[in-house]
């Protein structure tokens, strides 16, 4: 449920609404004013089977939270979106803006009209099966995971193979967890043909890894295809431009379950459009990464570093912190040759619960030589509500009750590169590289 703010919430959200009352527009309704905000930011995760602890698709939907609406909006927790504005722009940015602040705000406090139905916008036609195309491939766990109605539950590792007999060029990936409400997030690996990781697991159903094994639970060094989380829309990469699966590669799916006071089964299925022809491009995801940290007990602020240099520069597209509950901020920095500094992204208040990217609207293009730098604060203080232990010294692992630091982002490189070159200074006419 939506929490009201604290007293420094309440003196903000007094002060805001005062600074807003002058642009809010006169009379606002439900209907008219309200809806169409609710439809382009708010309605992707608050209707049925979503994350969202309630619905919004209607005035009798949304009513009774109008005050809970009004306190979040001014606080700026709703619509979730954490990134600095000072810092670089993005295009799925979901944040409001002043003049529709001001209008929720003056639909609560003008009593929270419906209005005339006439003047509703036209019902968005929400997919019950795919927000892409119709998948041409569609990868499905075998059987279903049961959560419990409390617990920690570990992380599942589920193996999809895919039985693909030639490369596959991915134009559009999307994760559907059959309860969404339980799948706090799905990281989807591509498991190379080669790769030992995972190699005894039984296919198709969840199973836990053993543990004490670093490669078992951070991947194995194989691509990503994608990352599932609430209110994160699908990939769908531009034309020219794809991931790649090579044949005989399978899928592995990294779920992590959150229980919510009720038994539970998801079963997440995967679907897949290919590109019609094979891209020029590939999509990469990289990550700035630190696994030997440890927070000391009781640590308010504990700062890890990560960075990634690129000797023949190289083209990102977008930004995806991930921490957990003792996350506090995180950041991204562009380090050129001469070694001067350029915030990309800045997270000051970073949300386990609410785990964003942040997609550039135009492709980022790094000179040789360049730096990416990320760095990851923590709080393991009492002070932080999340903290499950603030006396422990915190190193990293999968479960939520112990921390990671990555900083994905997804880069650019030509269709046949061998990844292995793009850490290789290339010299002056040196030819282009081999497929990998």
């Amino acid at each position: 449920m939506m929490k009201q703010p604290g007293l420094l919430g309440l003196i903000f959200s007094a002060s805001a609404a005062c600074a807003l009352a002058a642009s809010a527009p006169p009379q606002v309704t439900f209907h008219k004013d309200v809806e169409p905000i609710l439809q382009k930011h708010c309605q992707e995760c608050h209707r049925p089977g979503e994350i969202a602890p309630f619905s919004l698709l209607s005035y009798k939907d949304a009513r009774p939270w109008a005050k809970s609406i009004r306190a979040d909006v001014l606080t700026r927790k709703m619509p979730p979106w954490f990134a600095d504005p000072h810092f670089g722009h993005f295009s799925n940015d979901r944040s409001l803006s002043a003049e529709e602040m001001a209008t929720v705000v003056s639909w609560v406090d003008g009593g929270s009209k419906e209005g005339d139905l006439k003047d509703a916008p036209k019902a968005l036609a929400f997919v019950d099966g795919w927000n892409i195309q119709k998948p041409d491939v569609v990868l499905q766990m075998s059987e279903a995971f049961h959560l419990p109605a409390k617990g920690e539950v570990p992380y599942q590792y589920v193996v999809l193979p895919t039985r693909f007999t030639e490369d596959k060029w991915v134009q559009m990936a999307e994760a559907r967890p059959s309860d969404r409400s339980v799948v706090h997030h799905v990281v989807i690996f591509i498991r190379d043909p080669n790769s030992k990781w995972l190699r005894d697991a039984k296919t198709g159903v969840p199973i836990v890894p053993t543990g004490g094994n670093i490669q078992n639970i951070s991947g194995g060094g194989n691509d990503v295809l994608m990352i599932y989380t609430p209110g994160k829309v699908p990939e769908m990469w531009r034309p020219g431009l794809g991931k790649m699966i090579k044949a005989g590669s399978d899928l592995v799916l990294q779920i992590h379950y959150t229980t919510n006071g009720k038994e539970s089964e998801d079963n997440t299925k995967i679907g897949l459009v290919f590109a019609k022809q094979k891209p020029t491009e590939r999509a990469v995801t990289m990550a700035g990464s630190s696994l030997g940290f440890a927070i000391p007990p009781g640590d308010p602020n504990y700062r890890v570093d990560a960075k990634n240099t690129f000797p023949n520069g190289v083209t990102i597209l977008n930004f995806f912190p991930h921490m957990h509950v003792r996350g506090k901020a995180f950041e991204y920095r562009l380090v050129y040759p001469d070694g001067r500094k350029e915030v990309l992204l800045r997270v000051p208040n970073y949300d386990f619960f609410w785990q964003l990217d942040y997609r550039l609207p135009q492709p980022l293009t790094i000179p040789p030589g360049a730096q990416i730098e990320c760095t990851a604060w923590y709080d393991n203080s009492p002070n932080n509500p999340h903290n499950p232990d603030p006396t422990a010294t915190v190193r990293f692992g999968e479960q939520s009750s112990e921390e990671m630091m990555f900083g994905f982002y997804d880069i650019v490189v030509p269709a046949d590169m061998n990844l292995n070159d793009l850490f290789r200074q290339r010299r002056e006419g040196a030819p282009s590289a081999s497929v990998q």
